[in-house]
């Protein structure tokens, strides 16, 4: 097998992750772009009203390449990576991949399954607030593309 992303395999996480989530009652909304400039490839609201980010890695050099991922922590209350059954998970186990703050999925095109549970770390009640609006702004931004596309030229 190719160590290298390939699109489909990455749609696959995603789909799976999204399952996954959306059984426990969270949201989610894919490639939500953050304060600081990065864009998280999932971004969740549970129930309780805490924010769930997912960095979907699909491959060994996609995964140890990614130093950009920290950047992600101050956006959310916890943390996963999700990545497909075939890539060695125990490479999350380095201490520089904070294994006891970050959360790891495993998942396919049709489920997943939460491997490791990450710390809740609460966000401040405004960067909540700010981020709760980040994705309910996203999501009603694309239905009203999916509406009518004309809508998002004018504004």
């Amino acid at each position: 097998m190719l160590d290298t992303p390939a699109p489909m395999a990455t749609a696959d996480v995603v789909r799976g992750t999204a399952r996954l989530l959306l059984r426990h009652d969270c949201l989610t909304v894919t490639e939500v772009p953050l304060g600081n400039g990065r864009r998280a490839d999932l971004m969740g609201l549970c129930p309780n009203g805490r924010v769930t980010i997912v960095e979907v890695k699909v491959s060994r050099a996609d995964l140890l390449g990614d130093a950009k991922w920290t950047e992600y922590l101050d956006y959310c209350d916890r943390f996963f990576w999700a990545i497909p059954a075939h890539l060695d998970a125990s490479l999350l186990d380095r201490v520089e991949m904070l294994p006891a703050r970050a959360g790891l999925i495993v998942a396919d095109r049709y489920d997943a399954a939460i491997v490791r549970e990450p710390a809740i770390i609460a966000l401040a009640p405004s960067r909540r607030r700010a981020e709760t609006l980040r994705v309910a702004r996203r999501a009603a931004r694309r239905l009203l593309g999916d509406l009518d596309d004309g809508v998002l030229s004018a504004t």
